[in-house]
């Protein structure tokens, strides 16, 4: 074997192309890779230009390049990227390096080239994700942010950023410290303190007033996260939220139903008050006074449920494990306590634990106690129980009475208009759902069961209300 061709064998064992172009950029040698990477024989290849292969959108550049390199005196390589028709007629991504370097051995200027279509497929798909991701964070009303591990340099904000906290983002890109001046005095330590956590690699969930400019009026909640490296903390990023809205609604609602608590309770205890001086000044008062002594005392029972209902929704406590069976089984005493002629009949109570709000307790009762409060008829048979699930827990609770009326029944399912004014006996049945979705739960209504019997005109009697509830987490 002579030394050409030991060489030859030896580049055909290359994984790069390796080729030899002559002056005009016709190819004198191709080695086998050529064939690998474009399906193309090197003996398909030799005396065609090579410029012909190249993507009409890179040829000329392509063409550029090797001229500069072989029109050069001094030695010179240059590398270039561009696309290279294949064998099959698809285009592959090649890396060429050129130089000028040859002599007699060489019939040719050596192009050594690699396949990087899946870097470049790589890269597009990289980009494509960064535009969308920009034009997401540009029209996006929350503050998208990212700072380095230790807060000394704004990677990242969308636009949001200046109108939620009212500083412009490039003063901040060039002193990060200022960031700080747009949160409000007393709570700087819990953020700068959060920052911290961040910085040490532990996730934050806060929220802090905002913006200087309109006087810290702005409540923002945040949740922020650290990027980590092998091991180490190389960034921070996360959201902000304005929230300012919804805060002034909670306080709205807190005060309102201070107001209405109060006012309700205080004069409601001097009509009960005056009721039994009447009772007492006039012995044949009692029909009369039952009458309003019932309707005041149902105006105190609906003002405690809308003190829950107001507790439950501006609460912003989180969901916990439930002992279900253990509430339902409280549940029941305490109603067979305030109804003790009532009759609630226990069927299996599987042991399952849910995750769930704690108002889920009374919602519970308020489930067993409605029979009881709005049977005209004698007194209802209730029936409970409790399955496990694949999926969570089911809590079925039955009476004989008629059935729910329908707008009672949307509001436990979560199908009333709550823009429409609300005719109904209480705010129960809104304790029961607002307890069930805050808990991620649902609850569904069957009317007319057949358990629950025919009425005198022939029609169905009887209720199935099932709360569906998420199991908790091991």
């Amino acid at each position: 074997m002579t030394r050409s061709d030991a060489s030859a064998l030896l580049l055909d064992q290359a994984q790069d192309k390796i080729a030899l172009l002559d002056d005009e950029g016709r190819f004198t040698y191709v080695n086998a890779a050529a064939e690998r990477i474009l399906g193309f024989a090197p003996a398909e290849l030799l005396g065609d230009v090579a410029f012909e292969y190249v993507h009409p959108d890179e040829r000329d550049a392509v063409e550029a390049a090797f001229r500069r390199t072989v029109d050069t005196g001094d030695f010179t390589e240059e590398s270039i990227e561009y696309r290279h028709r294949a064998a099959d007629g698809s285009w592959v991504w090649l890396e060429s390096r050129m130089s000028n370097l040859t002599d007699d051995a060489l019939d040719g200027y050596v192009v050594s080239s690699r396949d990087i279509t899946d870097r470049m497929r790589a890269e597009r798909e990289r980009a494509e994700t960064a535009s969308h991701l920009r034009e997401i964070a540009a029209v996006s009303s929350d503050v998208l942010w990212m700072f380095d591990a230790d807060w000394s340099e704004l990677l990242f904000a969308n636009p949001a950023y200046e109108e939620v906290y009212g500083t412009p983002i490039e003063e901040v890109r060039r002193d990060p410290e200022t960031f700080l001046d747009a949160i409000h005095p007393d709570d700087r330590p819990a953020v700068e303190e959060a920052m911290e956590a961040l910085s040490a690699g532990s996730s934050v969930d806060m929220e802090y007033r905002v913006n200087a400019d309109e006087n810290y009026n702005r409540c923002v909640w945040v949740q922020g996260e650290p990027i980590v490296e092998d091991g180490e903390v190389v960034r921070i990023t996360g959201f902000t939220k304005d929230i300012t809205d919804r805060r002034r609604r909670e306080r709205q609602l807190v005060v309102m139903d201070n107001l209405l608590r109060h006012n309700l309770r205080n004069n409601l205890n001097i009509v009960l008050g005056k009721v039994e001086e009447l009772e007492a000044e006039i012995p044949d008062s009692a029909e009369h006074t039952a009458v309003i002594r019932r309707v005041g005392e149902s105006l105190l029972s609906t003002a405690q449920k809308e003190r829950e209902v107001i507790e439950l929704i501006t609460d912003g406590r989180e969901t916990d494990a439930i002992d279900l069976r253990n509430v339902v089984e409280e549940a029941v005493e305490t109603v067979r306590e305030r109804y003790p002629e009532g009759s609630i009949a226990v069927e299996d109570l599987d042991a399952v634990a849910v995750e769930g709000r704690c108002e889920l307790r009374s919602a519970v009762i308020e489930l067993l106690e409605n029979p009881f409060q709005h049977s005209n008829e004698g007194t209802p048979t209730v029936t409970v129980s409790l399955r496990r699930t694949e999926a969570g827990a089911e809590l079925v609770v039955e009476d004989d009475l008629p059935p729910i009326p329908a707008v009672e029944a949307d509001v436990l399912t979560g199908d009333h208009d709550m823009s429409q004014v609300y005719h109904s006996s209480g705010l129960g049945f809104w304790l029961v759902y607002w307890s069930v979705e805050l808990s991620n739960g649902s609850v569904s209504v069957d009317v007319g069961t057949a358990g629950g019997g025919h009425d005198r005109a022939g029609g169905k009697r009887g209720n199935r209300i099932t709360v569906s509830l998420p199991l908790a987490s091991e």
